[in-house]
């Protein structure tokens, strides 16, 4: 991609509809998330999921210098988080 299409792709807004419909149907597959896969899960930067690791809040595995985790434990942080 040269820079000119970079620029583009930048411009295209955001569709709350298209997401959520699109990161449904990529979520449900997987089972272990990658730190950038968790943080777009949920609608987090990948810096605050590592904090939230740093804090031990949030149980992650490491593999190969990479955090990993488990899209189920996700689901169970959200379901617990009491505002």
């Amino acid at each position: 991609m040269d820079k000119k299409a970079i620029k583009e792709a930048k411009k295209i807004s955001y569709s709350k509809e298209t997401d959520s419909k699109e990161s449904g149907e990529i979520f449900n597959n997987l089972i272990w998330m990658t730190t950038e896969d968790a943080a777009r899960y949920l609608r987090k930067t990948a810096d605050a999921i590592r904090h939230l690791v740093y804090r031990g809040d949030l149980k992650a595995r490491k593999f190969k210098r990479r955090l990993y985790f488990r899209r189920d434990e996700l689901d169970e942080m959200l379901d617990l988080a009491v505002y």
